[in-house]
Parts: C-alpha cells; sequence; structure tokens
C-alpha cells in the first residue's frame, strides 16, 4: 500500500505528530493509501515556504516562465491521465467513464488554459484631468496577493483543486493546498508532478488530514492572503469567521452548496428533458452542488415526465467502479448513505410520494460499498427537509406548477443560488424566466455543467466570487491604482 508524506518546499517530509491516516475505497471499503497527518506545525512550515518561494521566486518570475512550467506540468499529466482516473474513482467511489471521460481531462486542461492566460494579464490606462503645469498620468495594474490556500472538497478532489490553483498559479500567487481527508490520492500525486515539472521550491505546497486543527489553522494562518474553498455552505461560513478574527481580513473565493431548481414547460422536448435530468442528477451519485434535485413540473406533463423519468433511472447500471459500463458509483462513505436515506425516510413519512429508488442497492459487487438507488419522491411539501435542504445524493424532490411565473416564484424560494435549469421550446419564456431566476448560472434545454472559459459560482448562500475563465483568474489578482505626476508640460 503507498505511503504519502506531507509535501512542504518541494521534499516529502513526516508530519511534524507521526501520524498517519487511511484512504479507504468507498464502492469496497478496502485501503487505499496511507498520508502523513498535518498538524498546525506543518501546515506554519507550508505557509512560510509558500511566502518565501513568492518573494524570491515565482511572484516575479516572468510569466511566459510560469506558463512553461505550468503546461510541462500538464504534459506529465497527460502521460499519466490513466493512472490518475483509476485512482481517482477507487479514491471517490465514481465511475472511471466519470473520471476518465471529465474529472481528469478537465484537470489538465485547467493547467493548460490558465498557463496560457499567465501571459494574458495585462493593465488599464485611465484617463487622467491634467492639473494646471502638471501632467498627470493614471494606469490600473494587476497584481498576485501573494499566498492562496486551496481547499477542496472530496467529490471532484483533482479538478475542483486545479480550478482554483491553476488560475492562482498564473496570476502569480503561491499555494498551500489541502485536500479532502476522504479523498487525498490524486492531489498528493500532483506533487510528485509538479516536482518532476521542476516548480521552483515552496510554490506548491500539499497537507493533508489533521482534521478541523489543520484546517482552521490554514485558513487563519497569517501569511495566507486568499482563501478558495469549495464545499458546504457550513464550513463556508466558519471561513467567514476565521477571516473577520484575523488582523488581516482574507479574500475569499467560495463555492459553496446548492439545491438546483429545473423547470420543465408542457412544450418541453421530453425525451432531451428526461436526458438531462439523468447526467444532472446522477452523475457522480448527485454528489454535485449544481446538481439538478429539484424538479418543478407543469401540471399537464406532470404523470407522462416522471413515468418516463423513473424508467431512465431504473436503468441505470450501478456496479464496479473500475468497469467502463459502470453508470453510478458509491456514495462517499456509509454514514454519507444513512444520512441521504434518512432524508428519502423522513419525506416519505411527511407524505411525499416514492416513485423509484428509496433504497441501499446491495447486488453484488456493490454490496461492500455505499451505493443507493437513484430516487424520486414526488408531491413534496415546500417546507420538507428534502426540497429544503442539500442532501448530496442521488434524490430529486418534485412539486408541479400551473404557470412559469408560479415556476419561477419556487425555483427562487431558496437559500441558494447556484444554478438553475428550464426545458422549453419557446425562447421568449426561457429569456424571461432566465432573467429572473436567481443563480450564478441558467442552462436552457441543457443540464447542469462548466466551461473552462465560462464563469461558475453561487449567489446567496451559494457562495462569492467565480471560478473558471478570465473572471476567475481576476479573482486571484487584486487592483492597484496608480497616478503619477509626470511633471509640468513641456509645451509650456
Amino acid at each position: 500500500m503507498k505511503r504519502y508524506k506531507l509535501f512542504i518546499n518541494n521534499e516529502w517530509t513526516e508530519s511534524s505528530g507521526g501520524l498517519y491516516f487511511t484512504s479507504v475505497a468507498p464502492s469496497t471499503g478496502e485501503p487505499i493509501a496511507e498520508f502523513a497527518s498535518a498538524t498546525p506545525q506543518d501546515v506554519d512550515r507550508a505557509c512560510i515556504a509558500a511566502r518565501r518561494a513568492f518573494e524570491v521566486s515565482w511572484g516575479e518570475m516572468d510569466p511566459e516562465k510560469r506558463a512553461d512550467l505550468m503546461l510541462k506540468a500538464a504534459g506529465i499529466m497527460r502521460r499519466r491521465e490513466h493512472e490518475l482516473a483509476e485512482w481517482e474513482a477507487l479514491d471517490t467511489g465514481k465511475p472511471i467513464a466519470e473520471t476518465a471521460g471529465f474529472d481528469i481531462p478537465f484537470s489538465i486542461v485547467a493547467m493548460e488554459y490558465f498557463a496560457n492566460l499567465a501571459r494574458e494579464v495585462q493593465g488599464h490606462v485611465v484617463p487622467a484631468r491634467n492639473e494646471p503645469n502638471k501632467v498627470c498620468f493614471d494606469f490600473v495594474t494587476y497584481e498576485p496577493y501573494g499566498v492562496v490556500a486551496v481547499i477542496s472538497p472530496f467529490n471532484f478532489p483533482l479538478h475542483l483543486l486545479t480550478r482554483s490553483l491553476c488560475p492562482a498559479l498564473a496570476a502569480g500567487n503561491t499555494a498551500v493546498c489541502k485536500a479532502s481527508s476522504a479523498t487525498p490520492m490524486t492531489t498528493s500525486i500532483l506533487g510528485e508532478i509538479l516536482l518532476e515539472a521542476g516548480f521552483p521550491p515552496g510554490v506548491v505546497n500539499i497537507v493533508s488530514g489533521g482534521g478541523a486543527d489543520a484546517g482552521e489553522a490554514l485558513a487563519s494562518h497569517r501569511e495566507v492572503d486568499v482563501i478558495g474553498f469549495t464545499g458546504s455552505e457550513s464550513v463556508g461560513r466558519r471561513l467567514i469567521e476565521l477571516s473577520a478574527r484575523s488582523p488581516i481580513l482574507k479574500k475569499l473565493v467560495l463555492e459553496l452548496g446548492g439545491k438546483g431548481p429545473f423547470i420543465v414547460e408542457a412544450d418541453a422536448d421530453l425525451t432531451e428533458a428526461v436526458e438531462s435530468t439523468i447526467l444532472g442528477l446522477a452523475y457522480n451519485q448527485g454528489e454535485v452542488c449544481c446538481a439538478m434535485t429539484r424538479l418543478i413540473v407543469h401540471e399537464d406533463i406532470h404523470e407522462a415526465f416522471l413515468g418516463r423519468l423513473a424508467s431512465a433511472m431504473n436503468a441505470l447500471r450501478l456496479g464496479d467502479v473500475l468497469d467502463p459500463k459502470t453508470q453510478m458509483g458509491s456514495l462517499i462513505s456509509a454514514a454519507h448513505l444513512q444520512r441521504v436515506d434518512r432524508y428519502v425516510k423522513d419525506a416519505v413519512r411527511a407524505g411525499a410520494k416514492l416513485v423509484c429508488g428509496g433504497e441501499r442497492y446491495t447486488v453484488p459487487p456493490c454490496d461492500k460499498g455505499s451505493y443507493y438507488r437513484p430516487t424520486i419522491l414526488d408531491d413534496v411539501n415546500a417546507d420538507a427537509s428534502c426540497w429544503r435542504d442539500e442532501i448530496f445524493g442521488p434524490v430529486l424532490s418534485v412539486r408541479r406548477y400551473r404557470n412559469i411565473g408560479e415556476a419561477v416564484r419556487i425555483a427562487n424560494d431558496t437559500t441558494f443560488g447556484l444554478g438553475a435549469n428550464i426545458f422549453t421550446r419557446n425562447y421568449r419564456t426561457a429569456f424571461w424566466a432566465g432573467r429572473r431566476l436567481n443563480a450564478g448560472s441558467v442552462w436552457v434545454n441543457i443540464q447542469n455543467g462548466s466551461q473552462i472559459a465560462g464563469p461558475f459560482g453561487g449567489n446567496k448562500n451559494s457562495g462569492m466570487g467565480r471560478e473558471y475563465g478570465v473572471f476567475g483568474l481576476h479573482e486571484y489578482l487584486k487592483i492597484k491604482n496608480n497616478v503619477w505626476n509626470m511633471g509640468s508640460d513641456p509645451m509650456k
């Protein structure tokens, strides 16, 4: 079994506490590898190394050189692409069809895309009002903050790490990365890749485990300027608290929870809507922040749509995560499965109709993992916890509506605002509704998703800031206005 130490200042080093923890495959319950468990003292070493690297190498490095190193890392990732996909599938419990088809390729694309954007950071000239006998020059520059703490979740370990890490590096920042203790494997492998690519010492440091003590030590460290975090609303709120208590406020880029509504109009293409719902709900076992989990369906097509959707869900193939034909894998843990199941059971007791699913899936080889059948709950009450809370599993809650105005009101009646979908052939309706849906992204006639060049992030309790594209790059650049008195006008 592999054993990974902490990666600090380009060295693999033991934890000061000397402790290790074991990562377990959710689909089998078998151990995968051991990882050093970081202490606050280890976090301190990593942050100091990152600050030193920012000041002596990376922050002052020519953007062309930074881009070259990032592209070299991307090339090594491509060489190890299949290996990364296998480890990601084992570590997360998701099918290899997903890790090989999206997670790892998108991580590589992020490294390449932001490497090239490193060359494109430009300033602006502001028209200056010249005073008598003075010529003024006003210009704006974009500069790196310094040290970025990147804290990534368990559901897309490498993908959601790189979407924050890569723009931070391209902008000239250094980083300390902390993956979820449930899925640390590919983050540690990334340390091997960056070392081989020739990154200077301290530019990227990786600490694992350590629980809340290590995480809070990182988020509150004096050397950390920016926190890039993807995860739960509760942890996001805690990070805001830690920043507020810090002597110097930190910038926060937070992508938190979601409770994605999707509206299906009476004129929608039902085949297209069903296929999109399957991808939007069951992908990654529903462990997706922007998953399509609240179906708001027109009363005229309610029965027909649910019938077709239930048939499609029942046909999904659950199985061995390393089998390319497997469509759904295991939830991240037995404890999380119990939480998902508790939401379903509570909803049924409160009067919701169980259309399909609603139970653990135990047909071999799934009997040793935490597999849960995709589930539909119909006629859910607006106050039900399954309608309000982020379940983070393959559970769809359903309500019906009469007109598009009512549908939008139902969709917006939530504390979240990450993504929303609408299915209709009437583009006037789509435009009207899209303007009024309170979400960071609105998808029309397509499932939830993201593109590397398009902004992604949430409103309300779904977070702050945006990832991807030039929008994501600029989250890791601070703006400086420079006003110079150039002296007297030489023509006067």
